[in-house]
């Protein structure tokens, strides 16, 4: 079996050779290695290989592994994204421990973490969630809510617009992913014009990243392709 620092070279790989196909400069996108339920130990085996970025779905969790790291040294330059479902009641969690959160949706969510984001750690950087596949089990804002939300949220001291994230329906109908990638590049292009800090589009992940990248993509998040198959809990 492949080690995590090997696996990481395979999916470096594969984002310089998407780019590439694309006609966009390799170091166009970005990796952002999804280690939820994962233990610390591949955590830190992929940092140790040169990853910087990981991002994590459930709040205890990921909370748990934050502190815990910062205990350990040599380990200090983790940026932490929170990627999942963000329930009202874990909101400050998030807001204390995190670099970004790119799945903010509602309103009422961008408010809280604006409010309990401390001071001294500077403004939260967000990506908004758009639900471009329009299934009803997907979180996410709608196409034609983004731009509203957007606006409300760029006018939040603690929190920095930084772009969206959207997570396309499960199949392999590539001309279906591309419509569903391409729609949300769209949408990001436009919000671009009013928000020049917007610069990350998170989109593509192990199964559909070339074609997120040959959209647009500036942010893969991938979990499976690094540290395997999910181990315990539901996505």
């Amino acid at each position: 079996m492949n080690s995590i620092s090997q696996q990481l070279q395979t999916v470096q790989a594969r984002i310089r050779q998407a780019a590439r196909q694309a006609d966009r400069p390799e170091s166009a996108v970005a990796l952002l290695a999804v280690s939820k339920t994962k233990p610390l130990t591949a955590i830190m085996e992929a940092y140790q290989a040169g990853q910087r970025q990981f991002g994590e779905n459930y709040v205890q969790e990921a909370v748990q592994k934050v502190q815990e790291l910062r205990q350990i040294p040599g380990f200090e330059q983790i940026e932490w994204h929170f990627i999942g479902p963000l329930q009202s009641n874990k909101t400050r969690l998030v807001a204390e421990h995190f670099a970004w959160v790119q799945s903010v949706e509602r309103l009422k969510i961008a408010q809280r973490l604006n409010e309990q984001r401390p001071h001294h750690m500077g403004p939260l950087n967000v990506c908004l969630q758009v639900n471009i596949s329009g299934e009803s089990n997907k979180s996410g804002t709608t196409e034609a809510e983004v731009f509203e939300l957007a606006a409300e949220v760029s006018r939040l001291p603690m929190l920095r617009l930084r772009g969206l994230m959207g997570i396309p329906e499960d199949t392999e109908d590539q001309a279906r992913l591309q419509m569903q990638f391409a729609a949300l590049a769209r949408l990001f292009t436009q919000l671009q014009a009013d928000y020049p800090s917007m610069d990350t589009l998170s989109m593509g992940m192990t199964n559909d990243l070339e074609t997120a990248i040959a959209c647009g993509s500036t942010l893969v998040r991938v979990g499976t392709a690094l540290f395997g198959a999910r181990d315990y809990k539901q996505d």
